[in-house]
């Protein structure tokens, strides 16, 4: 017998062999006559000594993680290499880094459908699913389709909304100068206003007093803000992910999908109820209603909700604190902005006031620049592609791009590039803007198809927000423990590692 299979195996093996062999040299033909077509040339730009697994990246990255440096440390990558696009590896992974904006242009916008998210969609998955932040193609477009009319404007300018969360924020803030963290205390702000925006149920979290912590909302808060952390995790540990144990973490999903598979089924009830009776209650609007009217299909419900949760609150809340540790430095900024709305004579703004507070808009473009919610994001090629920079002696000729490479991109690194934002670009200065029209050299809410929906809505209340504190307080003062230097810590979004540490004066 192992004399009739040993040929068969031999052939079978050869076979084999064969067609590797054929497929590479294949593959080695495409590839050069791509890079011929295209006028490709090679990057001669790289960050890491060791051409095989990258260690030396690693060990850099993980130093400045603890040391809270990981964006300056890119940065500085870019400056020492005197380039805006390098390569490197990171284990197994080829990597190309970018800060060029026409580069990053093509990624997103121009060759959108050569580009997945690749091994992220794994480390968010059990807290988001298939949601539209993390889903491709066909599923992408469908969450999309679904979600795009319920940012129109009348549903984004409830201000009385704002207003009554904001009432209770307001009684938080010590009256007689003693130390607050405004980054706190906007978190919860935000997944208050958020949770009512989505669900009609608010978590309430400012309502409750520190010794308030068992009821059905303030488990959730804990368990959304420690499943958000675990992705972080999870993305740091790759594939090595498994090797983790991780009761918490799958503790903490089942609390998040089970507080919101409520309200789905809440809502499903009601509009099946209303179906029934031919009585339509549409005296106010409430997101996940209208999501009911689309579909009533629970986990794909509870997935988006969670999405538009975690993007609607992290966002506006980073972009809050951020901003406000700026200005607690800043006397002359507070001044000239309570300035401006001093017209309104401490009245609530309407949607189109706010929108005409021009200075009040460079300042949260401003703090958009210097600190991008999301500082860093990266897309994994599914297909042989090029990018239009980056090859080349000067780095002016395009860049083949092979599959399975991820390019990782950095708003932070270009929003700081002196060559679109002048010498003084590592400063606060929102009077930039006055003439500043930028394009794709300016990301704060990711561009192309994928651009953000509910930006109008962050925008919108952040600046509500800002304009009735403006209205409160007549001084801010910094009480930074850092001594003032803005530190940063990096979860999905990006804020200030010590809080928001401040001083407010009625």
């Amino acid at each position: 017998m192992g004399l009739v299979s040993s040929p068969i195996t031999f052939v079978v093996a050869g076979a084999l062999l064969t067609y590797l062999i054929f497929s590479r040299i294949q593959l080695y033909l495409n590839r050069r006559q791509f890079i011929k077509q295209h006028g490709c040339e090679p990057c001669p730009k790289r960050y890491n000594k060791d051409p095989i697994l990258g260690w030396d990246v690693l060990k850099e990255n993980i130093s400045n993680q603890k040391a809270r440096k990981m964006l300056s440390g890119n940065q500085a990558r870019f400056q020492g290499l005197g380039t805006n696009t390098f390569l490197t590896r990171m284990l197994y992974q080829p990597w190309i880094a970018t800060c060029e904006p026409e580069n990053i242009k093509t990624i997103l916008a121009l060759k959108f459908k050569d580009y997945s998210f690749g091994n992220r969609y794994h480390a968010f998955s059990p807290l988001l699913g298939d949601g539209i932040f993390n889903s491709d193609g066909e599923k992408w477009a469908n969450s999309r389709h679904l979600l795009r009319p319920n940012f129109a404007r009348d549903q984004i300018g409830d201000l009385e909304a704002f207003e009554r969360h904001f009432k209770l924020m307001l009684k938080k803030i010590p009256a007689d100068g003693r130390t607050v963290d405004l980054q706190n205390l906007f978190f919860q702000l935000t997944i208050d206003s958020a949770t009512e925006f989505l669900f009609n149920h608010s978590t309430n979290s400012l309502r409750m007093s520190e010794g308030d912590t068992n009821n059905e909302d303030a488990i959730f808060a804990r368990a959304f803000n420690f499943a958000q952390d675990d992705i972080i995790t999870r993305l740091r540990w790759s594939i090595f992910n498994f090797l983790r144990t991780n009761k918490e973490g799958e503790d903490a999903l089942k609390i998040c999908h089970a507080y919101v598979d409520k309200f789905v089924d809440q809502a499903i009830r009601e509009h099946q109820a209303e179906k029934a009776s031919g009585k339509v209650d549409d005296e106010r609007y409430v997101f996940i209603k209208e999501l009911v009217k689309q579909t009533h299909d629970k986990v794909r419900i509870r997935n988006e909700l969670i999405n538009i949760l975690l993007a609607g609150r992290d966002t506006t809340a980073s972009l809050l604190s951020n901003m406000f540790f700026q200005l607690a430095h800043r006397p002359e900024i507070w001044a000239r902005l309570r300035e401006e709305i001093a017209p309104l004579e401490g009245r609530m703004p309407t949607y189109e006031e706010l929108r005409n507070l021009k200075y009040l808009k460079w300042c949260l473009n401003e703090s958009l620049r210097l600190h991008p919610v999301v500082p860093s994001n990266s897309r994994f090629a599914i297909k042989d592609t090029f990018l239009p920079l980056g090859g080349g002696p000067d780095g002016k000729s395009p860049l083949f791009v092979p599959k399975g490479t991820v390019v990782g991109y950095s708003p932070y690194a270009m929003h700081r590039r002196e060559d679109f934002y002048g010498p003084d670009a590592a400063e606060f200065k929102p009077e930039r803007w006055e003439t500043l029209r930028p394009s794709w050299e300016y990301l704060p809410f990711n561009g192309g198809p994928r651009i953000c929906l509910g930006q109008q809505y962050a925008l919108t209340e952040a600046s509500y927000v800002t304009t009735r504190l403006l209205q409160e307080f007549s001084k801010i003062e910094s009480r930074d423990p850092n001594g003032g230097v803005w530190q940063e810590s990096i979860t999905l979004t990006l804020c200030s590692a010590n809080g928001c540490q401040v001083s407010l004066t009625r």
